[in-house]
């Protein structure tokens, strides 16, 4: 088997600094394997397994090279300069006893991180009144609420640490708010400080939404109501980010104030920021994670979530097993709806099952249709994009326009290329310009949806969140970008001073995450592709309330069902119990 190295110019450069600058050597061979060690993290991983590269053939450049077996990589590792073995050594590479090599600072990442969280996983905490514990929950979970909400609420109050996973509309917000309150009942009189984020500012928003919300069918006293924290953040905010750098004012040595912090859709943060936020705890602060583990894992390196949960599920006698619950009943989708079936098919990667689901769905909150050909996509969006963005379009405030907007949204696996992003935000661009629904004859334009695409710290924009151009009334109708503020309001920007964006008519699946729409229609390309796995497909179906639509092949979505992503790590042999 031949590997096709698509080398990047960061691999390149990265890994001709270690050989020529660090190590004093140009050893073809041991340049490459650090080449690939950068592009493995580039790709998602925390680290590159020795067992996939050892005995093949690497195509790179043009040229064919021969990697040599197992043992033979691991000891021309071992006798360089520049690599440490477990760590024992602050050089540029790591290598471990399983042959995981590693950027030095990703290891350093997983370590902390590792450590922390089993350190929080066996603390128990032992000033719980049980009595009262057991009178607070009978109120604040009815006769009728999950008793896995109950179990979770149970397992936050007795742990320092605690994972709460289910699926869109199985009720993790509900159940965090009703642990506050649990703790602050608790507390008697004494203020906890409490500190709730997210990775981006739209999910801080929604986060908040749902806090307000439910507080106010809170079965407890208006005194605890009104000590539950309606602010949140997102994660670098609370970190207390230090311009665009990825420094934070917060560290171990100038650790969060606060006793403790919950993180929404936790499957959405990296590990660079997951080990910065557990290393910036106290080390008595209770750290609750909520999230979807099933969902794709974070657009950065690492899978966070899912390597927890799967350390935690494995072994039930480990401290982890008994932090994790996993929520399973849905209360967002209706019986007989389809997509919570159809979810758990992808899931299981029973593609024969999803299929016939999908084609046979009398409700018609599942749609099914083949991928239309090239030359006819325009033809087959053009109701479906009218329907579907004409509401946003015709709102007559920033509020009212980003409320419908998500109402809506195309999404897909791919950038570029007719079925990715780029060729579809050019079709419907062009579609709603001929229903004079838009005049996109300049760059900003009245009704553009944007995408941001880096973390601006001064703007208080980050990567993912949406906004949209709209008149700014107060400003005698002056072109401005408005997004979600974390606060429940809008941040309102002159265009000239957006960060790095793009237009959001369509957007890439894994930039979808965090987010919910009524309606969703998905493409997936017409060839298969790495990219295509079961979890992307239960990702962009499950961003959908009411309907997702999906037009596809067959071959190509029976295939991503098939394929389960798989993200090298070590972080689950770390937080394994021995």
């Amino acid at each position: 088997m031949t590997i096709e190295f698509q080398e990047r110019a960061i691999d390149y450069h990265f890994a001709d600094f270690i050989c020529k600058q660090v190590a004093g050597e140009a050893n073809e061979l041991f340049r490459l394997v650090v080449s690939l060690a950068s592009n493995a993290v580039g790709q998602g991983s925390i680290c590159m397994n020795l067992d996939d590269i050892a005995g093949q053939e690497v195509r790179v450049n043009g040229k064919t090279i021969l990697l040599p077996g197992l043992e033979a990589l691991m000891e021309l590792l071992e006798e360089s300069t520049v690599v440490s073995l477990n760590g024992q050594h602050q050089r540029p590479l790591v290598l471990d006893g399983s042959g995981r090599l590693y950027l030095y600072r990703y290891w350093r990442y997983e370590h902390d991180l590792a450590e922390i969280i089993l350190q929080k996983a066996c603390a128990v905490g032992e000033n719980v009144d049980a009595a009262m514990l057991q009178k607070s929950l009978a109120r604040l979970f009815p006769e009728s609420a999950d008793e896995r909400q109950k179990e979770a609420a149970t397992v936050a109050l007795h742990r320092q640490f605690c994972v709460i996973s289910g699926g869109p509309g199985s009720g993790k917000t509900s159940t965090v708010i009703r642990i506050l309150a649990l703790l602050l009942e608790q507390d008697g009189g004494r203020k906890l400080r409490i500190a709730m984020a997210a990775p981006t500012g739209k999910a801080a928003a929604r986060l908040k939404t749902s806090v307000n919300s439910v507080c106010q069918s809170l079965d407890c006293s208006d005194e605890v109501k009104s000590s539950i924290p309606n602010d949140v953040v997102t994660i670098q905010r609370l970190l207390g980010s230090i311009s665009a750098s990825t420094r934070f004012r917060h560290s171990v040595s100038n650790p969060l104030p606060f006793d403790t912090v919950i993180i929404d859709e936790a499957s959405m943060v990296a590990l660079p920021l997951m080990s910065a936020l557990a290393s910036a705890l106290k080390p008595d602060a209770r750290l609750i994670l909520l999230g979807d583990k099933d969902q794709l894992a974070s657009v950065e390196a690492g899978a966070v979530l899912g390597d927890i949960c799967s350390a935690g599920e494995e072994n039930h006698v480990s401290p982890l097993f008994a932090s994790l619950v996993v929520l399973e009943k849905n209360y967002r989708f209706q019986p007989g709806s389809g997509i919570a079936e159809i979810s758990r098919a992808v899931n299981d990667g029973l593609e024969g099952e999803a299929l016939v689901l999908l084609k046979n769905n009398p409700a018609g909150t599942i749609l099914w249709q083949p991928l239309p050909a090239r030359e006819e996509l325009r033809n087959a969006l053009s109701t479906i994009v009218v329907e579907g963005y004409q509401g946003y379009l015709e709102a007559s405030s920033p509020e009212e326009a980003l409320e419908r907007f998500d109402c809506f949204r195309i999404l897909s696996p791919l950038r570029e290329g007719p079925y990715g992003v780029s060729g579809l935000n050019s079709v419907v661009e062009n579609l709603l310009s001929r229903k004079r629904l838009i005049t996109p004859d300049t760059l900003f334009y009245r009704g553009r949806p944007l995408l941001v695409t880096v973390n601006d710290y001064s703007m208080r924009l980050f990567n993912g969140d949406t906004g949209i151009l709209f008149p700014d009334a107060d400003n005698s109708g002056e072109l401005r970008a408005f997004f979600p503020a974390p606060d429940g309001g809008v941040l309102s920007i002159p265009p000239e001073r957006l960060p790095a964006h793009e237009t959001a008519y369509a957007m890439t699946i894994h930039k979808s995450q965090g987010s919910e729409f009524d309606r969703v229609l998905m493409l997936l390309p017409p060839v298969d592709g790495e990219l295509l796995t079961r979890e992307l497909i239960y990702t962009g179906m499950t961003r959908a309330k009411k309907t997702i639509e999906i037009w596809a092949n067959e071959e190509v979505f029976c295939s991503a069902v098939r394929k389960k992503t798989e993200r090298n790590s070590g972080l689950k042999d770390l937080l394994r119990w021995k």
